[in-house]
């Protein structure tokens, strides 16, 4: 669905009525009666303080009374009108929606009404244009007058503390710095750009740099800004709400870059809870959680390759995906390191992409980054956000792609995130069975909610816009798509239809899938859908889900179950390799040996192969050779490459100790990890690789049905015909004079690929002459070649 763009210029202009500051000595002083000290309140949490302009120091330990009146001639400051007792009681409570409305200044009659709410200050005086003005104490830090002025002037605030004074702009003189088009975006639940309008944004406003706070609360009684910047107690702090938009909204000035900052909710029942910005953009590094102004300032150099990236559809490209956990790749690297050695490494592979875990905030490291708590925010533990875009600059620059998992299925139930956000259901369904997850023990999201989409959606084009992401991943599908997902009888209800399709996930991945591929040319969505949904990649103006290419969990199983059997038992589960072609191309497919297969017992790749060592690296080696020659897309998790033999733990990553040559059986790792990098040149510089993925034309058995011998041979077509041929033998006996049927045409066909070579840790059974095809008919065809087949390998041919 198509939405309008927000427009920049949402930011309304400065009232006429404001006069700039005099660069002069104040001219006059207005007076104010005696008032008593202000009612002692419980101190705020200490904190650093981060903005001057907004600081709060400590609290005194005896309130003073604040200086005697001093007169001004014939002026006198006027006392302002007492807030009702209802107004104050909310204002002071954090419950009142608009305090802009009580503080600030407004002209009333012939003089303009300045309130400020400072707890613990001694004083406030307000400062102008040729006006210094102490204001009365009201007490419980409010601070009020009336000054014979015409109109409302600019005006900053000297506040008195025991120990120190400041002076600040006074918060509550500025208009709403969010435009109506963005207040309108937001309630039609399509602001494409939300990022730009919600969560704290460092700007000029009215001619005061500050940052503007802004928090999507709908059932909140009152919302407040507490942070480093007023000691975590944001009773001076209350922000207004925006109508039904839900938004609550407070611009302060003098606050920047590198505050910390949580938003303190009313709830509907009268209590408060402190909240993270689900749109912050940086967060503290975990377990402290506390979000961080924060701005983009990295200058990009990827252009060229932003320029060509979607210059032919990935459905037609060559994609070998390098499957990465970053913080366990290299245990302690920071972005910027990680981007020095990653990009070279996996250049050096010759993979075209990297897949990275969720990176998104987590709070915790064991969930992999697949429990999101700061969808907008990378996380913190390697850096900032600038950190994160240098290391996806640096893959670029190196030619190399970057995929990123990304996590809309569900959120955890932690209470300073989005779990009842405001008090009630607001991110997760209001029905508890369908907002809680019956696996993870999260929160799904509420799909059929206009704003919840938004925030996802306008999320999913973030990550592609902001830091140049390649692609997105999108995890757990399936548990998103059905209503009976991991639920029995009676804890779940149908569709309006009696269906068990989940229609509100369904009309969201359409439009997340429609809204990233107009949005960002060249991007490419792959779903982890583990069953037989139809359409997962067919066009969202046919009905289909709109993703680009979809992982094939049922190729990952079946052909994992085959080559665990022991190669004498391999003859009677020889459909498991070949099932795969009957559904080859109802979808575009991922081929993925990913972090999923490699842990929680399931075993590393190499090690759920039979055999001694030698005949486990032989079946590594052969069942890559097939996966790279099937048709499909390729990714292999990290430590896969070269046979790491220990599951992956994400507390010390893959073990590059393997590969070290003081290790006296290195060799056998280091070969696995250079014909890795062989299978992905080889498959780069040969098109009938890649070019028809996902055609019929581009595929043909020779043979699938060898089942005796455990062997696999088939033909692999580019756009013109060229072809190649592959052969796999999943026995551990060497195939001498072993005859396949071949396409008329080339006169020679030459080894390109041999995962029995003696560099690979193999027994180097080659076939080191040219095969010249003979008048031999086999397999259909008219002529055929004679070849070995080496023990436990696979061998690729193209014509000479």
């Amino acid at each position: 669905m198509t939405a309008r763009k927000p427009s920049r210029k949402s930011e309304p202009a400065a009232p006429a009525a404001e006069l700039p500051l005099a660069e002069e000595p104040i001219a006059a002083t207005l007076s104010s009666p005696t008032a008593g000290p202000p009612a002692k309140k419980r101190a705020p949490k200490k904190a650093a303080a981060t903005g001057a302009a907004a600081a709060a120091p400590k609290r005194a330990k005896k309130a003073a009374a604040p200086p005697k009146p001093r007169s001004a001639g014939s002026q006198e400051l006027r006392p302002a009108t007492p807030l009702h007792d209802a107004d104050r009681g909310r204002l002071l409570a954090g419950e009142h929606h608009d305090p802009h409305g009580l503080l600030g200044a407004h002209q009333v009659g012939d003089g303009v009404e300045i309130r400020v709410l400072r707890p613990f200050a001694r004083s406030v005086t307000v400062l102008a244009k040729g006006l210094r003005a102490p204001l009365h104490s009201d007490g419980d830090g409010l601070f009020s007058g009336v000054l014979p002025l015409p109109s409302v002037p600019e005006y900053r605030l000297l506040v008195a503390y025991e120990d120190n004074e400041i002076e600040v702009h006074d918060p509550y003189r500025f208009l709403p710095a969010l435009g109506e088009l963005d207040l309108h975006l937001i309630r039609e639940g399509r602001h494409e750009e939300l990022w730009t309008a919600l969560g704290a944004r460092p700007m000029e406003h009215q001619g005061v740099a500050g940052t503007r706070f802004t928090v999507w609360a709908p059932n909140a009684r009152g919302v407040r800004v507490c942070g480093d910047f007023n000691y975590w107690d944001g009773t001076g702090f209350p922000m207004r709400s925006l109508g039904s938009s839900g938004v609550w909204e407070l611009f302060l000035p003098g606050t920047g870059e590198g505050a910390l900052y949580k938003f303190d909710i009313c709830r509907p029942d009268g209590s408060h809870t402190m909240r993270s910005d689900p749109m912050a953009r940086h967060t503290e590094v975990p377990p402290a959680t506390a979000s961080v102004v924060t701005a983009a300032h990295h200058e990009w150099r990827d252009q060229e390759w932003m320029a060509k990236r979607g210059s032919v559809p990935v459905h037609e490209a060559p994609f070998s995906v390098y499957e990465v956990h970053l913080p366990s790749w290299r245990p302690g690297l920071s972005y910027r390191q990680l981007a020095e050695q990653l990009p070279a490494y996996v250049k050096e592979l010759g993979f075209t992409h990297v897949e990275l875990m969720p990176v998104s905030e987590h709070p915790f490291g064991g969930s992999w980054g697949y429990q999101v708590t700061g969808f907008y925010a990378p996380t913190s533990r390697m850096g900032s956000p600038d950190d994160f875009r240098f290391l996806v600059d640096a893959l670029h620059r190196a030619g190399i792609g970057v995929i990123m998992d990304w996590v809309p299925a569900h959120f955890p139930r932690d209470d300073w995130a989005l779990a009842e956000f405001d008090g009630r259901p607001l991110y997760e369904h209001e029905d508890p069975r369908r907002a809680a997850h019956p696996d993870w023990g999260t929160l799904e999201f509420d799909y059929g909610r206009a704003e919840v989409r938004n925030f996802l959606v306008a999320n999913a084009t973030y990550w592609c816009e902001q830091f140049h992401i390649d692609g997105l991943r999108v995890d757990a599908v399936a548990s998103m798509l059905y209503l009976d997902y991991s639920r029995e009888d009676g804890q779940w209800s149908p569709n309006e239809f009696g269906g068990r399709e989940n229609l509100d996930a369904v009309s969201f991945l359409q439009e997340m899938n429609a809204t990233v591929y107009r949005r960002n040319p060249g991007v490419v969505t792959i779903a982890e859908e583990s069953t037989a949904w139809e359409g997962v990649t067919r066009a969202t103006d046919h009905g289909g889900l709109g993703f680009g290419l979809k992982w094939n969990m049922g190729w990952m199983h079946d052909s994992l179950v085959y080559v665990s059997k022991e190669p004498v038992h391999r003859k009677y589960h020889h459909n498991e390799m070949t099932f795969s072609m009957v559904y080859a191309y109802s979808e575009n497919y991922v081929l993925p040996i990913s972090h999923d297969e490699v842990v929680h017992g399931k075993q590393a790749l190499v090690s759920k192969m039979p055999g001694d060592w030698w005949q486990q690296r032989a079946n590594h080696r052969a069942y890559l050779g097939f996966m790279w020659a099937h048709p499909g897309k390729q990714l292999l998790f990290m430590g896969q490459e070269f046979a790491q033999g220990a599951e992956w733990s994400e507390g010390h990553g893959p073990d590059w100790w393997l590969l070290d040559p003081a290790y006296e059986a290195s060799g056998d790792h280091r070969g696995v990890r250079e014909l890795v990098g062989d299978l992905n040149k080889v498959y780069g510089a040969t098109p009938a690789l890649w070019q028809r993925d996902t055609r019929p034309e581009g595929f043909a058995w020779v043979d699938g049905g060898a089942a005796e011998d455990n062997v696999f041979a088939f033909l692999r077509h580019d756009a013109k015909g060229a072809p190649l041929l592959a052969v796999s033998n999943f026995s551990p006996v060497v195939r001498h004079d072993y005859r396949l049927g071949v396409p008329e045409g080339p006169r020679l066909w030459a080894e390109v690929l041999n995962t029995d070579e003696a560099r690979y840790g193999g027994s180097d059974v080659r076939n080191e002459e040219p095969l010249k095809p003979e008048d031999v008919p086999s397999h259909g065809r008219p002529s055929s070649v004679s070849l070995t087949l080496p023990p436990l390998a696979t061998v690729w041919f193209k014509p000479a």
